[in-house]
């Protein structure tokens, strides 16, 4: 369906012709038309619009009146109080804890670090900044130990870059679709403007014994979580990272200190960071042994997968969200590769029998979450899907469902990437 709407110089816009079927439109199309379009075709809505602009507007109380004190810390409005995360563990038992981002309550790249997700196995980890060190030895010319102070002393380098859990959307692999909002299936990911101390630069200081191939990393939290974690990722782009979008860590995400393995499966960025050793070859740990491996038909393990795969889901419109009836509205998500940069975004709007390319938005960098805004002309039902490429090329094509799965390992992760759909 064609629309064609007067402007004000009388001239007709030109028309809004779908990019794809079933209504899809490209939001540029919007640009300069206003929010009368979307009231024109909204039931009831042109005339609310034309009396709501004639009518003056009302004081409320908080116009009548000052304010209150301003806080020294500045926290989200109270009418706010919906957007938290959803706890796992909440008594802390003796269990893994884990809180999920609301990313269909968010708009966006960057995670708010009172919202970003959190795995933790022995609960939030509090340590004494003061008391706390950093060793780096093993297979070093000069074994070092470092305080919070003295890592403030190098340079300092920033980078955006999102950070995965290796169990995220784990509910996809349910043999029959999961009824859930986008918070309870792909809430363990998050993203973060991260600064800190590159790696290179303290082992440039304590000197690579040429033999070294593998570093461990290894968290002072009460499992000791560990990862053998190849040198050459710390030789790229590894980061003792200090802060977390402009302020220290917060506490469960690794104050005073934690790894950043850009692109990376999340249980790598070892938190609350106490120890760098330097190997030969990886240790074998639990989590890179029992878990966090993809057992295959033929009975052997696939391990030492790093990357998280090219992936995509809608928030906006998505299941929880509410909508007040037809009319234009934007279809909005993020996507994410750890093989790089996301150079394309398709979106469909009839379970993917036809495709459409959308905005891409966002820091643009690698390793980064991007947002991918596109507009729909929504009747009262429609399924959405997002089909992202990353900039290697690596591409998720949905399933005629519109859910992408795999079967589930018999124990550990296995790795994910694809689509999510959205029913309205």
């Amino acid at each position: 369906m064609s629309m064609r709407k007067p402007r004000k110089d009388g001239r007709a816009f030109p028309p809004l012709d779908p990019v794809a079927a079933n209504g899809l439109l490209d939001r540029r199309a919007l640009l300069g038309r206003g929010i009368v379009i979307a009231g024109a075709v909204t039931t009831g809505a042109s005339t609310a619009l034309t009396s709501a602009a004639a009518e003056p507007l009302t004081n409320g109380p908080w116009s009548l009146a000052p304010g209150v004190p301003i806080p020294p810390y500045g926290q989200p409005s109270k009418f706010e109080q919906k957007v938290v995360r959803t706890l796992s563990n909440p008594k802390l038992e003796p269990r893994g804890s884990a809180a999920r981002t609301p990313h269909h309550l968010l708009n966006g790249t960057i995670t708010p670090n009172g919202l970003h997700f959190v795995i933790a196995r022995g609960g939030e980890t509090e340590i004494d900044p003061d008391k706390h060190r950093l060793v780096i030895h093993g297979l070093v010319k000069q074994p070092m130990v470092y305080t919070l102070d003295a890592l403030h002393r190098y340079p300092m380098a920033s980078r955006i870059s999102f950070v995965e859990c290796g169990g995220n959307s784990a509910p996809l692999y349910s043999k029959e679709p999961i009824q859930a909002n986008v918070q309870a299936l792909h809430g363990l990911c998050s993203c973060a403007e991260w600064t800190g101390v590159m790696l290179t630069t303290l082992l440039d200081e304590v000197g690579v014994d040429p033999k070294a191939k593998w570093f461990i990393a290894e968290g002072a939290d009460l499992p000791t979580m560990n990862r053998s974690i190849p040198l050459a990722k710390a030789i790229d782009d590894a980061m003792i990272a200090l802060y977390q979008n402009g302020e220290r860590l917060n506490p469960a995400n690794g104050y005073p200190m934690r790894l950043l393995l850009p692109g990376y499966e999340g249980n790598m960025n070892v938190k609350w960071l106490r120890r760098i050793k330097l190997i030969e070859s990886p240790v074998m740990a639990i989590n890179e042994t029992k878990q966090y491996t993809i057992l295959r038909p033929d009975g052997k393990a696939w391990q030492f997968f790093f990357p998280q795969e090219v992936k995509s889901f809608i928030t906006h419109p998505s299941p929880g969200l509410s909508m007040k009836g037809p009319g234009f509205y934007e279809i909005s998500g993020i996507s994410f590769s750890g093989n790089g940069r996301i150079s394309k975004v398709e979106v469909s709007a009839d379970g993917g029998k036809s495709w459409a390319q959308a905005a891409l938005s966002g820091a643009g960098s690698e390793q980064s979450l991007h947002s991918l805004p596109h507009s729909v002309e929504l009747g009262w039902w429609h399924r959405d899907l997002a089909k992202p490429c990353d900039g290697r090329g690596r591409q998720r094509a949905a399933e005629p469902r519109g859910i992408h799965r795999r079967a589930r390992p018999a124990q550990g992760y296995a790795e994910r990437g694809g689509v999510h759909d959205g029913a309205l």
